[in-house]
């Protein structure tokens, strides 16, 4: 069986360029330890867990329940009442994980703790800038967050068609294509820009063993690429979420001119983790991306992973030689 090599699966010791990335509430050990044993690279969600003991244990979780390797996010955010970073950071590190996704604000202060420790740093961003900085403080690996992503997608609404490429040609290190892949033919696309490999959520996050009720899977396979919502935009803080009662409310008040104040109890995150737990889709916001259009069914990881793997090996084998004229 031929296998597809880029340089991330050869830096990050993964058997397919397939990449689960940080789900809140989603990133916990039997799905990424399903990933990681169907040969992608899975990530535990680091606050998900209410602190870092609680990650420790579900780091030890993971472990029985796959020897391959493994990651934790660690999406950093500005706020009010920032979440004990160097904690969950701690944690990570003693429990031997070698992999990090960071997101969100730069991952600067945490590289030498990282470095010092042997971790190797993925970078999740939505821009060609932010991407520059990150390689310039170090990381080993960028994650690009093409518009089409779900949840947070930055300010500049540019697409992975122009993202990608353009960021291939402005950093020296491996480039993970996100935002927009479901399938074989969108990994085979990302490696036509450039990209080392790509990374999915919405996808990860419609299969059997994502711990989600069932009705949030079959609400994705039931919808469309129209599916969604763009939240929180009049305060530059924008998030692509499903569309549901709570994100048109939402878009409703600020669109009048309400404050994030007046918002803030229909995006409270404790709501939308409901939705994942109560399959009450009204509950609260939940994010999904663009994605939905390409999803149609709800397939155990492994096989997923297989099909995209087998769908992208026949695409460049069968495929596109057959576009050549002799």
């Amino acid at each position: 069986m031929s296998m597809i090599r880029t340089r991330f699966t050869e830096l990050f010791g993964v058997r397919h360029p397939i990449v689960q990335g940080g789900m809140q509430w989603v990133g916990t050990a039997p799905l990424v330890a399903a990933v990681a044993n169907a040969g992608g690279l899975g990530m535990i969600t680091a606050l998900t867990q209410p602190g870092a003991e609680e990650l420790a244990r579900e780091i030890r979780r993971c472990r029985e329940l796959t020897d391959q390797p493994f990651g934790v996010n660690l999406t950093i955010l500005p706020s009010i009442k920032p979440p004990p970073y160097a904690e969950y950071r701690s944690a990570i590190i003693e429990s031997g994980i070698r992999i990090v996704e960071t997101a969100g604000s730069s991952p600067g202060e945490h590289m030498p703790h990282f470095r010092a420790a042997g971790v190797k740093v993925l970078h999740k961003c939505t821009s060609v800038r932010h991407a520059v900085t990150a390689e310039r403080v170090g990381v080993d690996a960028i994650s690009i967050d093409g518009f089409d992503c779900a949840g947070h997608t930055g300010e500049d609404d540019i697409p992975g068609l122009v993202l990608i490429p353009a960021t291939v040609r402005r950093v020296g290190i491996p480039v993970i294509a996100s935002g927009g892949f479901a399938d074989g033919y969108g990994l085979v696309a990302a490696l036509a820009l450039g990209a080392d490999g790509i990374n999915m959520g919405t996808r990860f996050l419609c299969t059997a063993e994502a711990p989600v009720h069932d009705r949030v899977k079959e609400a994705i396979v039931a919808g469309d690429e129209r599916n969604t919502d763009l939240i929180l935009r009049q305060l530059r803080n924008t998030s692509r979420v499903t569309r549901n009662a709570v994100s048109q409310e939402a878009i409703r008040r600020l669109d009048e001119g309400a404050a994030f104040e007046d918002v803030r109890e229909l995006v409270a995150g404790v709501r939308g983790r409901e939705v994942f737990r109560t399959g009450d889709l009204d509950a609260g916001i939940w994010t999904a991306g663009l994605t939905q259009g390409l999803i149609d069914d709800i397939p155990t990881v492994a096989e997923l992973i297989d099909r995209i793997v087998g769908e992208a090996e026949k695409t460049i084998a069968a495929g596109l030689p057959g576009l050549l004229e002799r």
